[in-house]
């Protein structure tokens, strides 16, 4: 069953991809959505030219066992893969907690994985109105907010973050995008610099995404939130 599991890459370890823990990141292969600043675009594909099987993710994750904290699924978007669930249920046997990285594209489908999540981080592209010019995806906007209310919802600990471009935002359209996740609940925000690292696009890795983190705009997004900050490239 976890045969079926499309597996990019594995990070051994990590001490910023799961708040408070040292972990491994396992990158699910396949993304259904096109956003033109992504840095892992050879994880866009349904199926990579380097595939890493689900057993030997397993030997490495057992020969970590008392010495990581977590494992994290992450992409690529981990909850296209049709075997997360039971994936999820292996490395949680071994004593790991379990982390999540996406962007919200299957709703039904993180809302079943939400009861054996221990946190998930979740890539807020823009305003739900705005999400097709990032994505290229129709219907992409409602999926990714109807995800944020299921995470809410859940009370599952977490963090929003949004990746920020000069080609997708504006500070105006940044404070919409805060008022936004304020209004469904949000408590939790960071915000991203983009990073030309491992972009695809060439036009896209010319633009520097630090003119837009000015202090005004951070400190006026900031005070929406109980916990805000900035992370730079």
């Amino acid at each position: 069953m976890k045969d079926r599991m499309q597996i990019g890459g594995l990070t051994p370890l990590t001490s910023t991809d799961y708040p408070g823990c040292l972990a491994a990141v396992i990158f699910c292969q396949g993304c259904p959505w096109r956003c033109g600043y992504c840095h892992n675009p050879h994880l866009i594909p349904r199926h990579g030219e380097q595939v890493l099987e689900w057993s030997a993710v397993m030997r490495f994750l057992r020969r970590r066992q008392g010495l990581l904290d977590a494992v994290v699924f992450s992409g690529g978007e981990p909850t296209l893969q049709d075997d997360l669930q039971s994936a999820i249920n292996e490395v949680r046997e071994l004593g790991f907690k379990i982390g999540l990285h996406t962007g919200g594209a299957y709703p039904s489908r993180l809302k079943e994985l939400l009861p054996n999540l221990d946190w998930v981080g979740m890539d807020i592209k823009t305003s739900r109105a705005d999400y097709v010019k990032v994505t290229g995806t129709p219907e992409s906007g409602d999926k990714a907010w109807q995800s944020a209310g299921l995470l809410l919802e859940s009370g599952i600990p977490h963090e929003f973050r949004t990746t920020v471009h000069p080609l997708y935002h504006t500070p105006d359209s940044l404070l919409r995008l805060a008022d936004e996740l304020r209004g469904l609940g949000a408590k939790h925000y960071v915000l991203q610099e983009f990073r030309p690292q491992g972009c695809a696009d060439a036009a896209v890795s010319t633009y520097a995404a630090r003119e837009l983190l000015d202090d005004a705009l951070c400190s006026r997004i900031g005070a929406m939130f109980e916990t805000f900050s900035v992370r730079y490239a």
